[in-house]
């Protein structure tokens, strides 16, 4: 049994936060934030919207897109780094308002690359046969936690949410093959006090070279040559650390996805928006090979290869 995506969902907040009105703010420019990171732009929710809000209508939507009940969930896992509050879980939350009445449900806290544990940790449950429908969301509300007077994190994030519906799938598509990694040593690169407290250059080097390595390694491990490669989606953190990874599977501008012009590093949901954005201008199709690849505070780090369809 390969488990798949079955249906996917996101949801963005409406106010949209330029470089130009971050130039107000502070002691930057569009054109060193664009050079540097290729954001132009990102998605900034209001005070009286939670994580748990976000999650909510991307939830709603990959529901709804898989064709199914919220009764027939079995399993809810979202992943965050920035939860309502600690406890109850925003997993919790939602299995209330969604009406997924007979779903477990639990919180996975890794960072950027929290959205490829869930979807590795939905694997075994579906290829088990223990769950048949399992929810997966990774949804950030990083302004929350992100220094407004610090140039050098302050451009760098946005808010957003994403979710698939994960089953069985038919033979020879899904999950091929993943990986999972951390290294709890560079834990003080990229940690979060009151605020995301990063020290750009040492996550850099290490982005660099765990995202082109891991992508390289599950496309080996699924039995596949990069030239059978359709689309990389890589963790939308950083322009530079994403052409990297590009470049290091001999691949075309136009065969990897890039959505952080417009939304910005949002973490965990940065994948699974990308792969919407990629779906909605046909850029996915039947039977594509898909390499996801992301990075994040821990250090963690996650890689699937699938073939998509149902």
């Amino acid at each position: 049994m390969n488990a798949g995506i079955k249906g996917i969902g996101r949801y963005l907040p409406e106010r949209i936060v330029t470089n130009h009105e971050l130039e107000q703010r502070m002691d930057t420019t569009d054109e060193w934030i664009r050079t540097r990171t290729g954001i132009e732009e990102r998605r900034i929710a209001d005070d009286s919207m939670n994580t748990s809000d976000l999650a909510y209508e991307a939830a709603k939507n990959a529901i709804d897109n898989a064709g199914i009940a919220p009764e027939e969930i079995d399993l809810i896992l979202v992943a965050t780094v920035t939860p309502d509050q600690p406890f109850p879980t925003v997993s919790c939350i939602l299995q209330d308002r969604l009406g997924a009445k007979k779903a477990a449900a639990m919180d996975i806290s890794a960072a950027c690359a929290g959205f490829m544990y869930g979807m590795v940790t939905a694997k075994q449950f579906i290829e088990s046969g223990t769950y048949k429908h399992i929810l997966v969301v990774g949804v950030e509300k990083l302004s929350k936690i992100t220094d407004w007077n610090d140039r050098n994190t302050a451009v760098l994030f946005g808010d957003g949410a994403g979710a698939v519906v994960m089953g069985p799938v038919s033979e020879g598509r899904g999950i091929l093959a993943f990986e999972l990694g951390s290294d709890g040593s560079g834990g003080k690169h990229l940690y979060q006090e009151e605020y995301i407290v990063m020290n750009g250059r040492e996550v850099f080097k290490f982005a660099v070279r765990q995202m082109g390595e891991s992508a390289v390694n599950v496309i080996e491990k699924a039995g596949l040559s990069k030239s059978d490669v359709d689309m990389l989606i890589p963790h939308q953190a950083n322009i530079r650390i994403m052409e990297a990874s590009r470049q290091r599977l001999e691949l075309p501008e136009e065969k990897m996805s890039k959505t952080v012009n417009k939304y910005g590093n949002t973490s965990a949901a940065s994948i699974p928006i990308s792969i919407v954005e990629e779906l909605e201008a046909g850029k996915i199709k039947e039977d594509d090979v898909i390499v996801m690849v992301g990075f994040g505070g821990g250090l963690t780090w996650g890689a699937i290869a699938m073939r998509w369809g149902k």
